[in-house]
C-alpha cells in the first residue's frame, strides 16, 4: 500500500490575491482533507483604530485595488450612520447606485472574460500556457476588444462618481461630494446602445455554456448550503447597494428575512482555525457545522424574489427554471449569475443616466452624532459588512470587516474537497488538468483572498508530494 501523501497548491491561479491549497491524501491513496488557506495577513480591522472617522472611507478602500469602491461604499455608509443620517439626499444616494453599478459590472466583466473564459473557452485541461486573456485575445479578438471595452466603461462610470477609477474619494460622510455634469453624463450615454448589446451577448455565452455543459456543471463542486444576502425591504428584490438581510436553507426555506442589517451580529458569529487568517462564518442558530453559508451573485439569485429590471429579471427566470425554482447549487452556475447581474447593472445605469438628480446640488446631509455605525452593501463577490465604534474625538476605536470571499470560505474550502475526492482519489502522478480542476473550483468564487490583484499568468505554481515520514516523492512547478 502507497504512503499518505500532501499535495500543495500555492499558489492558486487568476485570482486576486495569495492561498493556496493543501490535499491529503491516506494510504490508500483517498483525499481524506483538503483546505484552502490564507496565507497573507492584512490587519486593517487593528490599524484602522485611531484614525478620523472623515478617513475611514478612504483608507479601508486601500483593502482592495480590484473592489476599492465596494469598500469605499460599505465604510461610507456606516459613517453615515455615526454621522447621524439615515436618509441620503437624491443626488447622494443616486451617485452612490451609479458608483456601485459600475463597479460590479467592471468587475464581474474582468472576472468571466479575463480569470474565468480561459477555462470555458478552451476546457480545464488545456495546456497552461494556453489559459491566459490573450490566448482569448489571438482566439476570439472581437470578444476580448468588447471585455476590454465594457471593463472601462465600467471604470468611467467609478472616476465620474468617485474622482478616480481606483481608490477614489466621492462617498463622505452624509453624502456625496460631486454631481455628474451634464457632458460626463452625455458621454457616458453615448455608449449605452454597445453596452446593452454586448451584456446581451455576454449573457447568452455564460447561459449557453452552462446548459450545453450541464452535466459537468452539474456534478462540479454542486453541493447544498445556506444562502445569504440584502433584499430590497419592502418587496424582496435584488438590491446591491441597501437592503435588509435575508438567509434561506438549501430548499429555499427562510433562516431568517428582512432582517435590519445593523442586527447582524444577532445572527452570525465567526469562528477561527489555526491553518488560515480568514475567519469562517456561520448562523448561530444552526451552528458551526449546518451553519455556514454562501453569499455572491447565485446566492442573489437564490435568495431575491425577483430583479426590478426586465431584462434581468427574464434572464433570472431563465435560470431558476433550470432548478423548478428552487436553489442553484452547481458553483459554475456563477458565471451565468455573475452576466445576470451584468445586464442588470447596465440596465440600472441608463436609467440612472437619465434621471435629472444626478445634476443636483445638495449633497450631504447632517444629523445628531452615534458612537456606532454599520454599514454593509452586496459586493461583486457578495455580502459586506463593515461595523466601526467611532469615540468623542472621532476616532476609530473598533472595527470589524466581514468580506465576501469570508463568508464563503467553508464553501471555498468544501469545493476544494468536492473536486479533489472527484480528481484526485485513487491517484499517484499529479497531472495539469488535476491542479486546474481544483483551482477552477476555487476560481468559480471569484475570491478576493487577500483584497488584492495580480498579473495574470506571472504567478508559479509549485506542487510537491511528501510521504508519511516527510520525503519528498514527487514534484511538479509551473514557472510561468
Amino acid at each position: 500500500m502507497a504512503e499518505p501523501r500532501l499535495i500543495e497548491i500555492s499558489p492558486v491561479t487568476r485570482v486576486e490575491g495569495h492561498g493556496k491549497v493543501t490535499i491529503h491524501l491516506d494510504a490508500a491513496g483517498e483525499v481524506d482533507e483538503a483546505r484552502l488557506h490564507i496565507v497573507e495577513f492584512r490587519g486593517f480591522e487593528r490599524f484602522i483604530r485611531g484614525r478620523l472617522l472623515w478617513e475611514v472611507p478612504v483608507i479601508v478602500q486601500r483593502l482592495c485595488g480590484i473592489c476599492p469602491v465596494s469598500h469605499h461604499l460599505a465604510a461610507a455608509k456606516a459613517m453615515d450612520m455615526i454621522v447621524g443620517v439615515d436618509a441620503l439626499p437624491p443626488t447622494a444616494e443616486k451617485m452612490r447606485r451609479l458608483m456601485h453599478y459600475g463597479q460590479v459590472m467592471q468587475s464581474h466583466v474582468l472576472h468571466f472574460f479575463h480569470l474565468a473564459a480561459p477555462d470555458l473557452l478552451f476546457g480545464f485541461d488545456a495546456a497552461p500556457e494556453r489559459r491566459n486573456i490573450f490566448e482569448v485575445l489571438k482566439d476570439q479578438p472581437e470578444l476580448g476588444r468588447r471585455a476590454i471595452a465594457m471593463r472601462r466603461f465600467g471604470q468611467e462610470i467609478i472616476e465620474a462618481t468617485a474622482g478616480k477609477k481606483i481608490h477614489g474619494t466621492g462617498a463622505i460622510p452624509g453624502g456625496i461630494n460631486r454631481n455628474l455634469p451634464l457632458e460626463t453624463r452625455d458621454a457616458l450615454l453615448a455608449q449605452m446602445e454597445d453596452m446593452e448589446a454586448w451584456s446581451m451577448d455576454a449573457l447568452a455565452l455564460a447561459r449557453d455554456y452552462t446548459l450545453e455543459h450541464a452535466g459537468i456543471i452539474g456534478s462540479f463542486a454542486a453541493f447544498g448550503s445556506n444562502y445569504m444576502s440584502l433584499v430590497r425591504e419592502e418587496d424582496g428584490a435584488l438590491d446591491l447597494y441597501h437592503g435588509a438581510l435575508r438567509a434561506l436553507t438549501s430548499t429555499g426555506e427562510p433562516i431568517f428575512d428582512k432582517l435590519d442589517y445593523t442586527r447582524y451580529a444577532e445572527k452570525l458569529i465567526e469562528d477561527v482555525r489555526p491553518w488560515s487568517y480568514m475567519k469562517f462564518p456561520y448562523i448561530k442558530t444552526l451552528g458551526s457545522e449546518r451553519g455556514w453559508y454562501r453569499v455572491g451573485p447565485l446566492a442573489r439569485m437564490n435568495t431575491v424574489d425577483f430583479i426590478d429590471t426586465p431584462k434581468a429579471e427574464a434572464a433570472r427566470q431563465e435560470l431558476r427554471d433550470i432548478t423548478a425554482g428552487r436553489p442553484q447549487h452547481a458553483i459554475l452556475a456563477n458565471h451565468w449569475a455573475r452576466m445576470v447581474e451584468v445586464v442588470h447593472c447596465i440596465e440600472k445605469v441608463r436609467e440612472l443616466l437619465n434621471d435629472p438628480d444626478l445634476q443636483g446640488t445638495d449633497l450631504v446631509a447632517k444629523g445628531e452624532r452615534r458612537r456606532e455605525g454599520i454599514g454593509v452593501i452586496e459586493a461583486p463577490r457578495g455580502n459586506l459588512i463593515h461595523h466601526y465604534e467611532v469615540d468623542e474625538n472621532d476616532q476609530v476605536t473598533y472595527c470589524n470587516l466581514i468580506v465576501s470571499t469570508t463568508h464563503n470560505n467553508e464553501g471555498l474550502n468544501r469545493a476544494v474537497k468536492d473536486v479533489a475526492v472527484s480528481h484526485l482519489s485513487g491517484r499517484r502522478e499529479i497531472t495539469e488538468g488535476m491542479l486546474n480542476h481544483v483551482e477552477v473550483a476555487v476560481r468559480a468564487y471569484d475570491p478576493c483572498l487577500s483584497c488584492a490583484t495580480h498579473a495574470l499568468g506571472q504567478m508559479p505554481l509549485r506542487v510537491e508530494l511528501y510521504d508519511a515520514e516527510g520525503g519528498l516523492v514527487a514534484e511538479r512547478i509551473r514557472d510561468h
